[in-house]
């Protein structure tokens, strides 16, 4: 068995509202260090497969296939074993 954590990010070249509003209201709190914002959204996922790069191989084609928009974002895929 092995866990498969898989970050999701828009691509840089697309705005990010969520972001930008994230950003802002951190500049109203006094984080006035902080230069530019980018959400995401992590999905852990265990998987039952007989080597890691199985499991890699899986939870890629479950990324290309529903996970993510290859059009608007980019993801990675960090596979251990569970």
């Amino acid at each position: 068995m092995y866990k498969a954590t898989i970050t999701v990010r828009l691509r840089q070249s697309i705005l990010d509202p969520q972001g930008k509003a994230t950003h802002h209201a951190l500049q109203n709190l006094g984080f006035d260090s902080v230069d530019r914002v980018r959400i995401g959204k992590s999905i852990e996922m265990w998987i039952d497969a007989g080597s890691s790069e199985e499991a890699r191989r899986k939870a890629h084609a479950a990324c290309d296939k529903l996970l993510a928009n290859p059009v608007m974002e980019d993801f990675e895929v960090d596979v251990a074993e569970a």
